[in-house]
């Protein structure tokens, strides 16, 4: 387990690096692996879960401003 934690703290260095050298796409894909590889330890395993039931709870609060409706037009 100590080597995942080595993988994604290089993960953050090299977005950071790319996003001080103005390199958007190498550090959206830097951060998206360590996205992933925090999501693949147990501290992170439940993240999906929890984001998804942020967001059905924000979908729940704005459906008096939608009318209820999840499709635009």
């Amino acid at each position: 387990m100590g080597t995942i934690g080595v993988l994604i703290f290089f993960a953050l260095v090299g977005a950071v690096i790319c996003a001080k050298a103005r390199s958007a796409g190498g550090a959206v894909v830097f951060a998206g692996i360590a996205l992933a590889l925090f999501i693949a330890t147990p501290a992170g395993a439940g993240l999906p879960g929890m984001l998804s039931d942020f967001v059905s709870s924000v979908s729940r609060a704005s459906e008096p401003l939608t009318g209820g409706s999840g499709a635009v037009g």
